[in-house]
Formats: structure tokens, sequence, C-alpha cells
């Protein structure tokens, strides 16, 4: 029976996707529920009412994505630094603290789905801001996870070996743990309130999180590929411009209804696009340059779904963004379904499908693999058909989302002018509820997708022999 050694921060990043791939199937069952109780409102009423599956259907989604970004930061960190992990058993607590947090989070949304909105339920309940709804508890927990992860990093980074990769890496997560506090602070002005809010969801979630993907892009072409450290830095260097030069300026896409000077009209409206081009780019070029040079990639699984995240990302969080952010757009689609369907193709092409490929990348080292290529056993039909089906789920349901937006911003504001009658003539209209049907059925397309990626993800590899075991990490760790 063979071995691999995985190393200590490989051991700890196997147990962060553990979570996140649990966290994914999660998201994807209350993504169901809500569905299903959108169309029908009496489904489950009572029992598990509409805003608690919305609510855990939106959290999961972002915790099961930090949880695959800090997984794979210490999946690459001891490999990228050429030295042992610094602080691995602060790091190993950090993770059983994070999850148990996770953990009894949820449990309190299931059970307590009504109450008043005083400082008890803020602290231990719900803060009652979408994506965001931790108690502060929780929120201050997750700040200290992130700042012992980036201390992880840092001084392991410190102690080795720096590149462009771990520099850019570095920098970024202490953006990572500070623009989180902007959302963790209460003000009685609503708009002074928003405003803060969408520092979190744009600048924490849309930019640290768009500059941590890159790195994990530059890194997973070089494994897959083994292109030029070089080329990807190259286009790191430019995300990182760009995403100083227009992501900051780019939220201001959200200003434009909360009572922010007009300016923002034009500066968010113009900056909020150019965020995912040089993804795109860094892809192409490394693989024409793969081609030139007649590389081969060693793991075909992980290399398409790195693929489907540069057109994903360029897709669902730059042209569906820009589509409704322009002022005389957004006018008729904020707060549409038209935004939900930049929501859910900019989350999975900008972020899930990193994560999965990451996954694939661990994975091939796991079971001990030369390669992940056209000679597996089974022809590697279980990860090609999740691959298809959870993209096709999710664009379906985009495109679904987006013809019932056009719906409401036609009828509900354009000639309703945002009235009552307007958004409930809207909400009967055959359009809509056809739109909403579809979104149902590819919601089911995507939970298909879900089960077989899970399956292959168990199964990859381990046809090739009789088994491997992860063997304890012997080196001796530094905390």
């Amino acid at each position: 029976m063979s071995t691999v050694q995985l190393n200590g921060g490989q051991q700890l990043a196997m147990k962060y996707y553990t979570v996140a791939i649990a966290l994914f199937v999660a998201q994807i069952l209350f993504g169901l529920l809500s569905g299903m109780q959108y169309l029908i409102p009496d489904f489950l009423q009572g029992v598990l009412d509409f805003n608690v599956t919305r609510t855990v259907h939106i959290n999961a989604m972002v915790i099961w994505l930090l949880y695959g970004f800090i997984g794979s930061v210490y999946w690459l960190l001891e490999e990228e630094s050429q030295t042992e992990i610094v602080g691995l058993k602060l790091g190993n607590l950090a993770f059983w603290l994070f999850t148990v947090a996770v953990a009894i989070v949820v449990v309190v949304f299931l059970f307590i789905q009504m109450g008043p909105g005083d400082d008890f339920t803020r602290w231990f309940v719900n803060e009652g801001r979408e994506y965001i709804e931790a108690p502060r508890w929780a929120d201050i927990g997750i700040v200290v996870c992130v700042l012992i992860f980036f201390y992880n990093v840092a001084a392991t980074f410190i102690k080795g070996k720096w590149s462009g990769i771990s520099g850019v890496l570095t920098f970024d997560l202490v953006a990572l743990a500070g623009l989180y506090l902007a959302g963790m602070f209460y003000t009685t002005n609503i708009s002074v309130d928003q405003y803060w809010w969408w520092w979190v969801i744009h600048l924490w979630v849309e930019a640290t999180w768009e500059v941590l993907v890159g790195c994990l892009m530059a890194w997973g072409l070089m494994k897959t590929l083994g292109v030029s450290r070089k080329i990807v830095t190259t286009w790191l260097y430019i995300e990182v411009a760009l995403m100083f030069g227009s992501g900051i300026l780019g939220l201001g896409h959200h200003y434009f209804w909360i009572g922010t000077p007009e300016y923002w009209l034009t500066i968010g409206g113009f900056f909020s696009a150019l965020e995912p081009i040089p993804l795109v780019a860094m892809v192409v070029h490394a693989v024409y340059d793969s081609g030139v040079k007649h590389m081969k990639a060693n793991n075909n699984p992980a290399l398409a779904w790195l693929i489907a995240h540069a057109f994903g990302n360029f897709f669902g969080a730059g042209v569906w963004g820009f589509m409704h952010t322009l002022p005389q757009i957004n006018l008729y689609t904020h707060g549409t379904q038209w935004s939900a369907s930049h929501g859910h193709l900019a989350f999975f092409g900008a972020y899930a499908t990193i994560v999965i490929a990451m996954i694939y990348i661990a994975l091939r080292e796991v079971r001990g693999q030369q390669s992940f290529g056209a000679d597996l056993p089974d022809g590697g039909w279980k990860w090609k058909w999740a691959l298809g089906l959870l993209n096709l789920g999710v664009v379906g349901m985009t495109v679904a989302l987006l013809i019932s937006g056009y719906e409401q911003s036609f009828i509900e504001r354009a000639v309703g002018g945002s009235t009552w009658l307007g958004y409930f003539t809207a909400q009967i209209h055959p359009w809509f509820v056809q739109g909403m049907w579809w979104r149902m059925f590819f919601g089911f397309v995507t939970s298909a997708g879900i089960i077989l990626l899970v399956w292959d993800l168990l199964t990859i590899g381990k046809s090739r022999k009789s088994g491997v075991e992860a063997a304890p990490n012997t080196q001796t760790a530094s905390t």
C-alpha cells in the first residue's frame, strides 16, 4: 500500500475542503427550499420559513467559499514558501473554533426564526444585514480566525521564500480581515449604515476575494500546465493595479440610491466592469504559452474548472454586472431578479469554480497520482458531467432570473413607476412566474451536478491502487 506524505498545511487544508463541500451541499439544498417557497409560499410555513432558508442559503455560500479559500492557501503555503508552516497548531485551533461557531450560528438560525430586534438579538441571533446576518459574537470570531490565518501565512513567508504571488497574497489578507470590520458597527442613519455595509459586500467579497482568486489562479496554472511564473505573476500585478484603480471606484455602483452625491453615478458606472479582465488574459496567455511549448496538462478536471473560472468570472462579475450597474439602467433593475441573476452567475463563476479547481489539484496529490488525465479508469465521466451540469444549471438559473428581472424592470419600474400596484402586477405576470419556475428546474439540474461532483471527489483516482493514506506530518510545526 502506497503512502502519500502531506505536509502540515496540506493536512489542515483537507479539513477546510471537507467542511467547504459540506456547506456547498447545504447551500444548494437551502437554495432549493427557498426557490420552492418563493413559488409556493405555504411550503413549510411555520416550520422553516422563507426568511430562514434564504438566510442559510446565502450565508452558507459566503462561508463555504471562505473555507475553500483558506484551505487553498494552506495547501500551497509550504510549497510556495519552501519552509514548514508557522503556527500550525494555532491554525488547527482556529479551524475548529470557526467550524463550531458556524454550526452554532446555523442551529440558532433554524430554531429562532422570529423575535424582537434588540441588542440581545444583534449579539446572539441575527444582525439583520443581508449576506452577513451572523450575530455579533460570530462576527468577532470570523475576524479572529482570519487574523490567525493571516499570521500563519505572513510568518511562514517571512521565515521562508518570498515571491510575487506570496507578496500579493499576504497584503491582500490584511484587507480581507480589515474590511470586514466595516460591517461590524451600527448606525441609526440607514444611508450611512448601507454605505459601510457595501464596503463589506463589495470590497470584502468582490475586491479582496478577486485578488485572492487571482493568486490561486496563478498558482493553479503553474501546477496544472507548468506555465512560466513570470507570465502569471505579470497578469496578477495587472489584476491588483486594476483592482485598486477600478475596484474601489467601482464600489460606487452600489451608491446610486442611498443618498450619496451624484458624482457616484458616473464614477461607479464606469469603473465597475474592469476587474475580471486580467484573469481571463492570464488564462488565455498561459494556455497559449503551454501550447507553444508543447506542455501537457497533468490535471484535466482542475484545468477545466480553472478555465470555467476565468470565463465565469468575466461574464458573471464583469458582463452581467456591468449590464445593469450603469445608473441609467440600474434605475429600473435595482432590487429586481436582474440583480439575483448577476449574483448567481458571479459568485459561482468567480469563486466556486476556483475552489473546486484547487480541490482537484489537492486530490491528485492526496491520491498519489501522476496525473488526472484521459487515462482515468472511468474516462473521467463523473467530473465531466458534474462540470457540465453545474455550469448548465447555474447559467440556466441566471437566464431564467434575467427574464423575470427584465419583466419586473419593464412592468414594475418603467410602466408601474415603482408603486405597490406595479410590484404586485409584475409578481403575477406569466413571464415572471414562468421565469421563476424555470429557475427552479435549473436548480434541480445544479443539484444533480453537485451530487456527481461529490461522488467524483470521493472516488477519483482511487481505483488505480489498493489504497492511499495521508501520513502524519513528520515536520515539527512552530506555534
